[in-house]
Protein backbone atom coordinates (compact mmCIF):
# COMPACT_ATOMS: atom_id res chain seq x y z
CA UNK A 1 0.00 0.00 0.00
CA UNK A 2 1.49 3.80 -0.81
CA UNK A 3 -0.05 6.55 0.53
CA UNK A 4 -0.17 10.47 -0.14
CA UNK A 5 -1.51 13.63 1.26
CA UNK A 6 -0.94 17.00 -0.23
CA UNK A 7 -2.44 20.27 -0.47
CA UNK A 8 -3.57 21.69 -3.85
CA UNK A 9 -6.00 23.54 -5.21
CA UNK A 10 -7.89 24.99 -2.20
CA UNK A 11 -8.44 21.38 -1.05
CA UNK A 12 -6.68 18.86 1.03
CA UNK A 13 -5.92 15.17 -0.66
CA UNK A 14 -5.16 11.75 0.78
CA UNK A 15 -4.90 9.00 -1.94
CA UNK A 16 -4.22 6.00 -0.79
CA UNK A 17 -2.97 2.98 -3.82
CA UNK A 18 -3.77 -0.58 -2.77
CA UNK A 19 -2.17 -3.53 -4.92
CA UNK A 20 -2.99 -7.15 -5.41
CA UNK A 21 -1.89 -9.95 -7.46
CA UNK A 22 -4.68 -12.70 -6.45
CA UNK A 23 -6.99 -11.17 -8.99
CA UNK A 24 -4.90 -11.69 -11.95
CA UNK A 25 -5.57 -15.45 -12.43
CA UNK A 26 -9.48 -14.36 -12.80
CA UNK A 27 -8.69 -11.73 -15.62
CA UNK A 28 -9.40 -12.36 -19.20
CA UNK A 29 -6.84 -9.70 -19.43
CA UNK A 30 -3.59 -10.59 -21.32
CA UNK A 31 -0.17 -9.86 -18.92
CA UNK A 32 -2.26 -8.69 -16.35
CA UNK A 33 0.19 -8.74 -13.41
CA UNK A 34 -1.68 -6.30 -11.03
CA UNK A 35 -4.73 -5.00 -9.96
CA UNK A 36 -4.87 -1.69 -8.27
CA UNK A 37 -7.45 0.27 -6.13
CA UNK A 38 -6.91 4.12 -5.56
CA UNK A 39 -9.30 5.47 -2.96
CA UNK A 40 -8.88 9.07 -2.92
CA UNK A 41 -10.63 11.49 -0.45
CA UNK A 42 -11.02 15.50 -0.49
CA UNK A 43 -11.47 18.05 2.01
CA UNK A 44 -12.61 21.07 0.94
CA UNK A 45 -14.35 23.49 2.73
CA UNK A 46 -15.00 21.12 5.62
CA UNK A 47 -16.68 18.85 3.04
CA UNK A 48 -15.17 15.02 2.65
CA UNK A 49 -15.72 13.45 -0.88
CA UNK A 50 -14.66 10.06 -1.70
CA UNK A 51 -13.40 8.37 -5.01
CA UNK A 52 -12.34 4.78 -6.25
CA UNK A 53 -10.88 3.78 -8.94
CA UNK A 54 -9.55 0.85 -10.40
CA UNK A 55 -6.99 -0.27 -13.01
CA UNK A 56 -5.13 -3.37 -14.43
CA UNK A 57 -1.31 -3.33 -14.90
CA UNK A 58 1.28 -5.20 -16.90
CA UNK A 59 3.99 -4.04 -14.42
CA UNK A 60 5.08 -6.78 -12.66
CA UNK A 61 5.16 -6.04 -8.78
CA UNK A 62 9.12 -6.50 -8.84
CA UNK A 63 9.19 -3.40 -10.99
CA UNK A 64 6.45 -1.86 -9.96
CA UNK A 65 5.64 -1.34 -6.03
CA UNK A 66 2.60 0.32 -4.46
CA UNK A 67 4.86 3.84 -4.62
CA UNK A 68 5.63 3.51 -7.69
CA UNK A 69 2.30 2.82 -9.37
CA UNK A 70 0.78 5.34 -7.33
CA UNK A 71 3.51 8.41 -8.67
CA UNK A 72 2.81 7.17 -12.10
CA UNK A 73 -1.14 7.51 -11.66
CA UNK A 74 -0.33 10.79 -10.29
CA UNK A 75 1.74 11.41 -13.18
CA UNK A 76 -0.77 10.54 -15.80
CA UNK A 77 -2.15 14.02 -15.73
CA UNK A 78 1.40 15.49 -16.90
CA UNK A 79 0.34 14.27 -20.06
CA UNK A 80 -3.03 15.30 -20.38
CA UNK A 81 -2.16 18.98 -19.11
CA UNK A 82 1.25 19.19 -21.20
CA UNK A 83 0.01 17.83 -24.59
CA UNK A 84 -3.91 17.17 -24.94
CA UNK A 85 -5.23 19.73 -23.32
CA UNK A 86 -2.72 21.89 -25.19
CA UNK A 87 -4.18 20.29 -28.77
CA UNK A 88 -7.39 21.11 -27.53
CA UNK A 89 -7.79 24.58 -26.03
CA UNK A 90 -4.79 26.41 -27.88
CA UNK A 91 -5.08 24.43 -31.23
CA UNK A 92 -8.78 24.62 -31.47
CA UNK A 93 -8.55 20.34 -32.49
CA UNK A 94 -11.92 19.56 -30.94
CA UNK A 95 -13.59 22.70 -32.56
CA UNK A 96 -11.76 21.28 -36.20
CA UNK A 97 -14.33 20.32 -38.63
CA UNK A 98 -11.92 18.75 -40.45
CA UNK A 99 -13.30 14.99 -40.76
CA UNK A 100 -12.71 13.23 -44.10
CA UNK A 101 -9.76 10.99 -45.22
CA UNK A 102 -6.43 11.37 -43.66
CA UNK A 103 -6.82 14.99 -42.98
CA UNK A 104 -7.50 14.81 -39.30
CA UNK A 105 -4.36 12.87 -38.67
CA UNK A 106 -2.13 15.12 -40.94
CA UNK A 107 -3.04 17.77 -39.25
CA UNK A 108 -3.29 16.38 -35.33
CA UNK A 109 0.27 14.64 -36.48
CA UNK A 110 1.37 18.62 -37.89
CA UNK A 111 0.36 19.99 -33.68
CA UNK A 112 2.35 17.37 -31.89
CA UNK A 113 5.05 18.32 -34.79
CA UNK A 114 4.70 22.60 -33.53
CA UNK A 115 4.14 21.28 -30.14
CA UNK A 116 7.05 19.23 -29.44
CA UNK A 117 9.38 21.80 -31.36
CA UNK A 118 8.27 24.78 -29.22
CA UNK A 119 8.71 22.46 -25.99
CA UNK A 120 12.10 22.11 -27.60
CA UNK A 121 12.73 25.70 -27.81
CA UNK A 122 12.43 25.79 -24.14
CA UNK A 123 8.94 27.43 -24.40
CA UNK A 124 6.36 26.99 -21.43
CA UNK A 125 3.49 28.85 -22.60
CA UNK A 126 2.86 27.73 -25.96
CA UNK A 127 -0.39 30.36 -26.97
CA UNK A 128 2.39 32.93 -26.47
CA UNK A 129 4.87 31.31 -28.90
CA UNK A 130 2.06 30.58 -31.40
CA UNK A 131 1.77 34.14 -31.15
CA UNK A 132 5.63 35.17 -31.53
CA UNK A 133 6.09 33.30 -34.42
CA UNK A 134 2.88 34.22 -36.23
CA UNK A 135 4.00 37.92 -35.37
CA UNK A 136 7.34 37.16 -37.25
CA UNK A 137 7.59 34.32 -39.44
CA UNK A 138 10.48 35.29 -41.30
CA UNK A 139 12.61 34.86 -37.89
CA UNK A 140 10.66 31.43 -37.61
CA UNK A 141 11.64 30.27 -40.98
CA UNK A 142 14.85 31.29 -40.30
CA UNK A 143 14.94 29.29 -36.96
CA UNK A 144 13.81 26.36 -39.36
CA UNK A 145 17.10 26.86 -41.57
CA UNK A 146 14.17 27.52 -44.37
CA UNK A 147 15.74 30.84 -44.56
CA UNK A 148 18.84 32.65 -44.05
Amino acid sequence: MAQTNTKEHGRRVQRRLQTTTRLTGHLDWPGAQQVCRLTRLTWRNGQEQQEVEYAITSASRSKAHANRLLAWWRGHWGIENRVHYVRDVTFGEDASRIHTASAPQILAATRNAILSLLRLWDRANIAAALRENAYQPARLLTKLGILN
